[in-house]
């Protein structure tokens, strides 16, 4: 019997730790991507949402598989569906990356592909992170640059998770049955305006960083003035809703039920990636 864990996105933020984690406890990974070059010394295997073709020679040969849709997409629906199906058809356990707060209404895309893996009759577990520390040093790395951080987030509050985490729950739900059949939400261990992550960070990097409140349509336009897809700008600023509507703030003790350990303050992410945040 197959038992062997298929990684998608593994040379994203959360897929990169993933694999090394399976890997440190003996597990066989393959590590999709679209390349399909290996990965952390992991089997490399050609995985793109949008060529079906490679969907079947990804799952074959797996009994477990982490799931998630790569940044730069808008369609979490169109594109996730037929991956769901395809794990489903492999009989393939998922642990499907999903979105915190998602499960307020079951209009939500990420939602609607949530409710096919429940009804898909394979095994799964679904994790569902607020927004990740590592993005400091990723997306809004060019306006910390310049010292700011510019964002159509208000004054909300966010208890920012760290990829490790994230990933480190994942490997928790892969490698274990207990966890079956539920959703988890993960999030950092305190919630953050981010005025207050700036200051973390400057702190962390001993060079001063503000956090500027813009609007939406400012944030649009430094987004598409950057070369990002209008309506990838768009969505991006969308996902800023929640966060001022304060949804974002809530605190839940999900890491640790899944990994046995508390999740990483900001701190311990700033003071981890100061080099990162600094280059």
């Amino acid at each position: 019997m197959s038992n062997k864990i298929l990684v998608l996105g593994a040379t994203g933020t959360v897929g990169k730790h993933l694999v090394e984690g399976l890997l440190a406890k003996g597990e066989a990974v393959k590590a999709a991507s679209r390349s399909g070059k290996p990965v952390a010394g992991a089997e490399g295997v050609v995985f793109d949402y949008a060529r079906p073709e490679t969907f079947g020679p990804a799952f074959e040969g797996v009994n477990r598989a982490h799931v998630l849709l790569a940044s730069g997409y808008v369609d979490a629906k169109g594109m996730l569906l037929p991956v769901i199906e395809a794990a489903a058809s492999h009989k393939v356990k998922v642990v499907f990356q999903s979105v915190i707060g998602v499960d307020a209404d079951d209009s939500i895309p990420y939602r609607q592909v949530e409710i096919a893996l429940e009804k898909s009759g394979t095994p799964y577990v679904i994790l569902r992170p607020n927004w990740f520390s590592d993005n400091f040093h990723t997306f809004w790395k060019p306006g910390i640059d310049h010292g700011q951080i510019a964002l159509p987030a208000s004054d909300g509050k966010s208890s920012f998770i760290d990829a490790r985490d994230i990933a480190a729950s994942a490997v928790a739900a892969l490698t274990s049955q207990a966890f079956d059949g539920k959703a988890f939400n993960l999030t950092g261990p305190e919630a953050l305006s981010y005025t207050q992550a700036a200051a973390i960070l400057s702190e962390a990097t001993g060079k001063p960083i503000a956090y500027n409140a813009i609007s939406d349509e400012a944030f649009i336009g430094i987004l598409t003035g950057a070369g990002v897809p209008a309506d990838y700008a768009s969505f991006l600023a969308s996902i800023f809703y929640p966060v001022r509507e304060g949804w974002t703030a809530v605190v839940t003790g999900d890491v640790e039920t899944l990994t046995g350990k508390a999740p990483r303050p900001l701190k311990t992410y700033a003071t981890d990636y100061a080099a990162a945040l600094k280059a």
